[in-house]
């Protein structure tokens, strides 16, 4: 494929014409190194060829950088550098996407332009570049509009080249993996950001190995004790892992040989991050996940073999020697995940009595799950299924980008909405396949079909069986959508859709039907003034809105559209009464309080303002009590307590709002408003806080007596509220009760579930 095969080491060498002279300097020095392992990465693919433009763009860019230095305290030319060679070693792309990854920071950093890129390198390497720049410094900037142009501009241009968000994600993978070096507020927005949207985006783009380690990454900074002590255990549990492999292997091996298969077998361990989500979802030790353990074939094609049947050939192979799992099959040969991923996976009964999940995959499919989009471009010829997945993905963004949603955050997961979901099929009922999120739904799939028949669908028939627009689908159902002229979307059904395709669409119809009821209901205040021989003035509209309760004129006129207010036939009794009695009236409705009742007085875990106090983000943010009032907040969706990690983030009150690290409000905080964002630490606390438990067991007498008088008498705490329910010998139930910490309440755990009777006991958010 190339003209270069043969290139010395000697023309590769930097050229320096002072090197003889002067010494290099230690600085100097790794970046010589590092640039020639570059050019050996670059050497060792499928691209041999433009050393020289390598090359160029590599001076340029050390030139352009010259005396900058990171944070770390490198030189900055180190960050391009490798950059680069993620994208030429870890993605396979070549010399275009290498130089573009050198210049990245050019435009941005320096005085040097786009025009001057187009110059020395051309149109191609220019347009990257500029697309790099116009998204630079993270998706997301300090105000929300920024943030949702920033990520539509990132979509666009990947709309049209791929490459952009290809390098951005190399981009910041390395600012991953040298995140040490940032301040753990810092640490948080970027990890957060990146969990949030880079993960989802590397998984979509079947970048399966980056999206690992950009998980990984997140995890070890967001929550450093869990990801620890998940890597200790899954150092500790290593050897008996080795032995259940060895024990599969050797009979497999046995077969596959007899068969001619040319292979490699090895085991694939779960990620840490992978580990710790399915534990926090499931509820479960680290002990109770039995897929932690996977064996992974990857099988070179006999020549004149289709790849597919090669696949099931395996599969046959290992069935005949252990039993199957029926329930766990996947067959993603057949028909591709979205983002191009092919394997067949299956789950069989191990030697040693557990269940071991196999993926089988060709070495084309091996490359493609590992490098993604950009393994796409090597295997073209082969016209896969998958290519037509990514197109499609690609047009429902470019879809999305026509009709943005203004608020950034509502944008943000619209578009998440489309990133990272397990794919189900289902058919029409004419037999054609159509790709949908698992928990899609048959309105979701209305709208996969076209707008129109989403907007007047009343339901649907699935399997031939009548069912509401909110049924769930599962893969393999058949599907019959059922629609009326006189049918339009509805606000109740952004409850249950979850494409981003449906919600965009039926957004857009809401939009412009209730901007359509807001004229009109101005239209009928204004006949309301003239009945009374009112002019209609800005101060009289304005003083009408107060009086009935609305900060916003539209949301005024909507209301009076829709029934929700009722002009009287006399509007100047209303227009005549004090200011003041009107204000006192609107803030009793902003309030929600009844004429008769009056503001509660002000709880002591209420806000305290904290507007005017400087807060340090280079230090952690301690969080105290003092006078008995606290300088922050208890986040209501995760209720944090002593000994959780948490951070801090100030809300536009100026308050600190406490979340867990790991709280999925926070995600979106940590991604969207990141320099709001603050590194906590617990004092020493004196006052209780509101936690709740919840234990499983089997239901026996006294069961109940026996956990209450534990509590009470063994921990002196107060229990404020408790619920049991118990059905067929078994029992659930729920305790709320006031603790000092999490230290509490982990040995409260432990010494409840040594009661006989009883199954589990873990925390939960109430």
């Amino acid at each position: 494929m190339d003209d270069a095969q043969n290139i010395t080491k000697d023309e590769m060498m930097l050229p320096r014409p002072a090197a003889e002279k002067e010494p290099l300097t230690p600085d100097e020095q790794l970046i010589d190194n590092t640039f020639k392992q570059l050019l050996d990465d670059y050497l060792n693919s499928n691209h041999r060829r433009k050393i020289e433009r390598i090359t160029k763009a590599f001076n340029f860019a050390n030139q352009a950088h010259a005396g900058v230095k990171r944070r770390s305290g490198e030189p900055y030319i180190m960050h391009p550098l490798a950059v680069a060679r993620i994208v030429c070693k870890e993605m396979g792309l070549g010399s275009t996407s290498i130089c573009s990854a050198l210049l990245h920071d050019v435009v941005e950093d320096t005085e040097y332009t786009v025009e001057d890129i187009r110059n020395m390198f051309g149109d191609k390497i220019a347009q990257i570049v500029d697309g790099l720049t116009k998204i630079s410094g993270g998706i997301f900037g300090e105000r929300a509009s920024a943030q949702a142009e920033n990520f539509r501009k990132l979509l666009l241009t990947m709309s049209d080249d791929i490459r952009v968000i290809l390098i951005k994600i190399a981009d910041r993978l390395h600012n991953m993996r040298t995140l040490g070096s940032m301040l753990p507020a810092k640490q948080f927005k970027i990890a957060g950001e990146t969990l949030y949207l880079y993960a989802p985006l590397a998984h979509r783009l079947g970048l399966f190995s980056m999206k690992t380690e950009l998980e990984d990454l997140s995890f070890k900074y967001e929550h450093p004790q869990e990801y620890a002590l998940i890597n200790l255990k899954l150092e500790a549990s290593e050897g008996d892992r080795k032995t259940l492999f060895d024990h599969f292997a050797v009979p497999v091996n046995e077969k596959l040989k007899a068969l001619g298969m040319q292979y490699e077998m090895r085991e694939r361990v779960k990620s840490a991050y992978s580990i710790w989500n399915k534990m926090q979802a499931k509820n479960v030790t680290f002990e109770d996940i039995y897929d932690i353990f996977a064996v992974r074939i990857i099988f070179d094609p006999l020549p004149g073999v289709d790849e597919k049947n090669q696949c099931w050939d395996i599969y046959s192979a290992i069935t005949d020697i252990y039993r199957i799992r029926p329930d766990r099959i996947r067959d993603w040969v057949s028909r591709p995940k979205a983002n191009g991923y092919q394997a067949l996976h299956l789950t069989v009964m191990g030697p040693d009595g557990q269940w071991i999940e196999i993926q089988i995959r060709s070495r084309r499919m091996d490359e493609i799950a590992e490098k993604g989009f950009a393994a796409h471009w090597k295997y073209k010829e082969h016209n896969i299924e998958e290519d037509t997945e990514l197109d499609k993905w690609l047009q429902t963004i470019t879809e999305i980008l026509e009709s943005p949603d203004p608020n950034a955050l509502d944008f943000l997961d619209t578009i998440k909405l489309n990133l990272f979901t397990s794919e189900i099929f289902v058919f029409t009922p004419k037999g054609d396949i159509k790709t949908l999120p698992q928990g899609a739904t048959a309105l979701d799939f209305a709208y996969a079909l076209h707008s129109d028949i989403g907007n007047n669908c009343i339901g649907a028939k699935v399997n031939h069986r009548l069912v509401p627009l909110s049924h769930q689908l599962s893969s393999g159902d058949q599907v019959e959508v059922l629609t009326s002229r006189s049918q339009n979307p509805q606000p109740e059904w952004l409850n249950f859709i979850t494409t981003a395709r449906a919600r965009t669409k039926v957004d857009a119809y809401l939009k412009k039907a209730r901007k359509e009821a807001t004229k009109q209901g101005e239209i009928k205040l204004i006949d309301a003034f003239r009945k009374n021989d009112l002019e209609v003035q800005n101060d009289l509209l304005e003083k009408l809105c107060i009086y009935y309760g609305f900060s916003k004129r539209e949301e005024f006129y909507y209301a009076v559209e829709k029934g929700d207010v009722v002009l009287p036939d006399n509007l100047n009794k209303i227009l005549k009464e004090k200011t003041d009695n009107v204000l006192f009236k609107y803030v009793k409705q902003a309030l929600r309080l009844s004429p008769k009742e009056t503001p509660k007085p002000v709880e002591e875990s209420s806000p305290k303002l904290i507007k005017e106090i400087k807060i340090d983000k280079k230090k952690p943010y301690i969080l105290k009590e003092e006078a008995f009032e606290r300088n922050y907040v208890i986040a209501d969706c995760c209720k944090p307590i002593p000994g959780d990690e948490a951070l801090g983030f100030i809300n536009d009150d100026g308050n600190v709002i406490v979340h867990k690290r790991s709280c999925p409000i926070a995600m979106r905080l940590k991604s969207s408003f990141g320099e709001r964002i603050l590194n906590t630490e617990w004092s020493s606390h004196h006052s209780s806080f509101e936690a709740t438990l919840e234990i499983k067991g089997i239901d026996s007498i006294g069961v109940l007596n026996t956990i209450t008088k534990t509590i009470a008498d063994d921990f002196n705490v107060n229990i404020m509220r408790l619920l049991i329910d118990a059905k067929d010998g078994v029992f659930e139930g729920r305790i709320k009760m006031k603790v000092h910490d999490v230290e509490d309440l982990q040995h409260m755990c432990v010494v409840l579930s040594k009661i006989s009777s009883i199954q589990s006991v873990t925390r939960v958010a109430d």
